[in-house]
């Protein structure tokens, strides 16, 4: 997709190219997904070694994408994403009552003076 000849990622809308609200950026996927299948490829390639040792590499990477891989799309990822969202969220909230108390303590003195 395309938004004034420039590439937009399949997370952003064609409209004003800003993000669609709600949905984690590429960068923040992209992350989540490496936090995901880092500790599944580790935990399965040091399985693998010790039930498969005499397995050629190929099979023994073979096998190891057959069980990470769904494993990650269907169970980390999202899991991962939700705890993301939900911190998100958490970090926004914050911010928010930061800037009105900030916003009340500046009105306060302006009434004052």
């Amino acid at each position: 997709m395309e938004h004034e000849g420039k590439a937009l990622a399949a997370d952003e809308t064609d409209v004003h190219h800003h993000r669609t609200a709600g949905i984690a950026s590429v960068h923040v996927r992209a992350a989540v997904t490496w936090l995901a299948i880092f500790p599944l490829a580790a935990i399965g390639m040091s399985a693998l070694a010790a039930l498969a040792p005499e397995w050629p590499p190929v099979l023994r990477a073979f096998a190891l994408t057959l069980v990470v891989v769904p494993t990650a799309v269907y169970l980390a990822v999202p899991r991962l994403l939700l705890i993301q969202a939900r911190l998100s969220r958490a970090a926004t909230r914050a911010r928010a009552r930061r800037a009105t108390k900030r916003n009340r303590s500046v009105g306060g003195e302006r009434r004052g003076t």
